[in-house]
């Protein structure tokens, strides 16, 4: 497995969060962490990008220990986060705010093939390159997050609340985008609000459910489950 979670628990202060948290991602899987606002889902990434130190748990990646370990070593290793609310520097162009998913690198020609695969990708943020970031809409905001995040050439890509906000259309064609990455072999996990769009990108599904783990398994079959239908998607 690419990424392996074992019994993670997480607070803030006193406060527990996560509670006893296991979950695996194989290379080049789409995986999807699905819950509700306020499941632990946020928590649970930030602990694996080295934002947050566990009380307790492993996470490995690629066999490596990583938890605990300083979140710029962990980008190093080949995990990045899309963070939710895209964290942007609005003073800054698009073409500076994408260029900072690089900036670990050293493979400066290929940092240069890169930027244009990206461009390519979106080319929205191509006619914005020198446009500040915080004169975009929020769905091209999105883009350049996503952007960003692609530049640092990441094996593990963790995607936070890409829908959060977005018109459908936006959210489908971002998808689209990252469909694309996938077949590229970066491998994703997605953490959605949006239960259904989650579990129609991906291959397995994990739900969170107030920080434990409540199902798991091929997202095909967890969309097919009642207990998912109503307490999710209202069906």
């Amino acid at each position: 497995m690419m990424l392996e979670v074992k019994d993670l628990n997480v607070g803030y202060g006193d406060v527990q969060v996560l509670w006893d948290v296991s979950l695996e991602v194989g290379e080049g899987e789409v995986v999807a962490l699905v819950g509700s606002n306020g499941a632990g889902k946020t928590t649970l990434l930030y602990t694996i990008s080295g934002l947050l130190h566990p009380m307790s748990g492993t996470i490995k990646f690629m066999g490596k220990e990583i938890a605990g370990m300083p979140s710029e070593h962990i980008v190093d290793l080949g995990i990045t986060q899309v963070p939710q609310g895209r964290r942007l520097f609005a003073g800054m162009t698009v073409k500076e705010n994408i260029m900072m998913g690089a900036y670990l690198r050293k493979d400066r020609g290929q940092v240069k093939r890169d930027f244009q695969f990206v461009l390519d990708l979106f080319p929205r943020m191509a006619e914005r390159l020198n446009q500040p970031a915080g004169s975009l809409s929020g769905g091209e905001q999105q883009m350049c997050a996503v952007a960003r995040g692609l530049m640092s050439a990441p094996k593990l890509l963790m995607i936070d609340e890409l829908s959060l906000g977005l018109a459908p259309i936006i959210v489908e064609n971002i998808y689209e985008v990252v469909s694309q990455v996938i077949m590229r072999g970066t491998t994703v996990l997605i953490v959605e609000q949006d239960v259904l769009l989650a579990l129609e990108q991906a291959d397995r599904a994990y739900v969170l459910d107030v920080g434990h783990i409540r199902m798991s398994g091929p997202a095909k079959e967890l969309m097919d489950n009642p207990t998912i239908k109503e307490a999710y998607m209202g069906m």
